[in-house]
């Protein structure tokens, strides 16, 4: 029987850090994503080793940039003019906008701490955050790989978003996934909105924007 994450009886925090500790890559898909809700996770992220095989995949789906910048990141992508100075410019911007969205409200000391961990993990390779333009995506999946012949593969799926309320706070409702048949097809599943073109990676844009936001 799968275990009940509600943050009543048992928070999700508590069952995402228990199993990150013996993972060794992790795959996050969520519709929002909130500094806050980093904070939770981001101890546990800093023991990997970074790299392909050793990195969390955060993959954002409703946290939306201005359609402007969609629009025009896209239509230079389909007259094929785009060149890597121009994609630099448009994912800055869409790194931009979203990082406006991970400091609502004014940022404690904490927070500011926060950015700097989550901008090191991406220099680092721990960290990869793309955005999913593709459909609104409301998904909240967290899978875990681990080296381990017997179960993988541990699968969190239910109603929390990465944010503190969605693992912590409020109620929420989610399951554990360990049945290794359903994990297999939640990760084809994942993989295959990563891999959709589009879906952007905007995590050096992001760290460099956290960077200069340090010096402003």
């Amino acid at each position: 029987m799968p275990k009940i994450y509600d943050n009543i009886e048992n928070r999700l925090t508590e069952g995402l850090r228990n199993t990150l500790e013996v993972s060794h890559r992790s795959d996050f898909c969520v519709g929002y994503f909130n500094l806050r809700g980093w904070k939770e996770v981001a101890d546990n992220i800093e023991n990997l080793d970074g790299g392909d095989n050793n990195c969390c995949r955060v993959l954002i789906g409703m946290q939306k940039p201005s359609l402007d910048i969609i629009k025009e990141y896209y239509s230079k992508v389909q007259k094929g003019s785009i060149d890597n100075q121009e994609a630099i410019k448009i994912k800055k911007g869409l790194a931009r906008d979203f990082k406006d969205q991970l400091t609502i409200g004014y940022p404690t000391e904490e927070d500011e701490q926060g950015l700097r961990k989550l901008s090191r993990q991406i220099k680092d390779k721990k960290v990869i955050v793309k955005l999913y333009l593709k459909t609104g995506l409301h998904a909240k999946l967290y899978l875990m790989f681990r080296e381990d012949n017997i179960s993988p593969v541990i699968g969190f799926l239910g109603s929390s978003n990465l944010t503190l309320a969605g693992l912590a706070k409020q109620g929420e409702l989610n399951i554990d996934v360990l049945d290794q048949d359903a994990s297999k097809k939640l990760s084809q599943w994942f993989n295959e909105r990563w891999n959709d073109r589009w879906c952007i990676d905007i995590s050096d844009e992001l760290a460099k924007i956290i960077d200069e936001s340090e010096q402003d």
